[in-house]
């Protein structure tokens, strides 16, 4: 039987993390983005589809091309984080069920009639776990919806005819390791009778 957590891990997670908005100098090596998406990859989703493509953004020349379709009040602290992922969705996910879901031949055709449905939850549920995991291994996680989604698509998803790829940017995530004298005080959330049910 698997045991819980400790709190310390509980807090690194969750109770004290928090939505960074500037980033200390600190270089983030890529075999730790390499571990973010190792555990990434392990969280469940619908027969496995795992529909989420993580664009990491890291040279000088891939901040270059990303930071003109940043809005302007996430501009500066994109350019500060070490790695910025765009996280997408891929519409021709149900291409790699065969392999991801291999007992069930029949799999790939299940997500005929709500195949776009299926990328965007799961892929957003994916983008979930990659926080959690980020967090998990000592890294801050800047998450972020303001950007130019239809430029960030042509830019980094349009082959050379100009053609569009199947992946599409959901929303975009700042990774390295804030700079806590930077933080607003925790905004409020709510109790568990506001937000819940039981029946």
């Amino acid at each position: 039987m698997a045991h819980p957590v400790n709190d310390h891990a509980l807090d690194v997670i969750f109770r004290d993390a928090r939505s960074q908005n500037s980033f200390v100098d600190k270089d983030v090596p890529e075999i730790l983005i390499r571990a973010v998406y190792d555990l990434t990859k392990m969280g469940p989703t619908s027969a496995n589809c795992s529909p989420a493509r993580f664009v990491f953004v890291h040279t000088p020349a891939g901040k270059e091309r990303l930071l003109p379709l940043m809005s302007a009040g996430n501009r500066e602290k994109t350019a500060q984080a070490p790695w910025t992922v765009i996280i997408a969705h891929d519409l021709a996910f149900q291409e790699k069920i065969p392999k991801l879901f291999p007992h069930a031949p029949g799999a790939r055709d299940w997500f005929n009639s709500n195949r776009d449905e299926t990328a965007v939850r799961n892929g957003t549920l994916q983008g979930a776990y990659l926080m959690i995991a980020a967090r998990a291994i000592g890294l801050d996680c800047g998450p972020m919806s303001g950007f130019d989604m239809a430029g960030v698509n042509r830019e980094f998803f349009e082959n050379d005819e100009g053609e569009l790829k199947n992946w599409r940017a959901n929303w975009i995530c700042n990774l390295g390791y804030g700079d806590k004298t930077k933080l607003f005080d925790r905004s409020p959330r709510l109790e568990f009778d506001e937000a819940c049910r039981i029946l």
